[in-house]
């Protein structure tokens, strides 16, 4: 079986959230969803000793999706049996026809990855552009990255690239749900459930 996984760089994304977009208008997706989210973390201070002023201020910025991780708690949590993990390419899938939008998937990950449309009352999630990836190309979000602070492939030889972390604040610990993303951790990164900073664009996570 192969495992599909992303790759992100914290050294070379700059928040333009150009993933974002890409994905929107590649999904057709509605002004208040995205199956793709940019968080800007940043916390600290300045301080004034003898006249002079330090500070420990940070922020940096994660872009993540649906990681179609090993344990996706939206698949164990869903009563209707329309979330499902593909066998041969790991991809975690929702199925229109047997959702039936009780939004359960929602409130299980930990990702905030699953949607559900108002319209059509039926869950929705990134699907790793598998039509794309049948073709030979890559997930339209990779492909849009003007950084290219975005990868993916198979996670075992993304891993081998880039190392084994897969969670930094503000994502949750990677234990939960065994994500299959690697990150290779910006300046500054701090390890899940630090309290020195927060989100600073809640506003924009949709």
């Amino acid at each position: 079986m192969t495992q599909y996984g992303f790759h992100f760089d914290g050294k070379r994304c700059t928040g333009c959230k150009t993933c974002v977009l890409a994905c929107k208008d590649n999904k057709d997706l509605s002004a208040d969803m995205s199956f793709r989210n940019v968080y800007e973390y940043g916390g600290g201070s300045w301080t004034q000793v003898d006249g002079l002023w330090s500070t420990d201020a940070f922020t940096y910025y994660v872009s993540v999706a649906c990681n179609h991780c090993d344990s996706p708690l939206c698949l164990a949590n869903c009563s209707q049996g329309a979330i499902s993990k593909d066998v041969d390419t790991g991809i975690v899938t929702v199925d229109p026809e047997k959702c039936n939008g009780c939004g359960s998937c929602v409130a299980a990950c930990p990702y905030g990855a699953p949607k559900v449309n108002e319209e059509t009352k039926k869950g929705m999630k990134c699907d790793l552009c598998a039509d794309r990836v049948a073709q030979g190309e890559q997930p339209i979000c990779v492909e849009a990255c003007p950084l290219r602070a975005l990868d993916f492939g198979e996670i075992s030889e993304l891993r081998e690239k880039y190392g084994e972390v897969a969670e930094i604040a503000p994502l949750p610990g990677a234990d939960e749900t065994k994500p299959n993303i690697v990150i290779t951790e910006p300046a500054n990164a701090k390890p899940v459930g630090d309290e020195t900073g927060s989100v600073l664009n809640e506003r924009e996570i949709a």
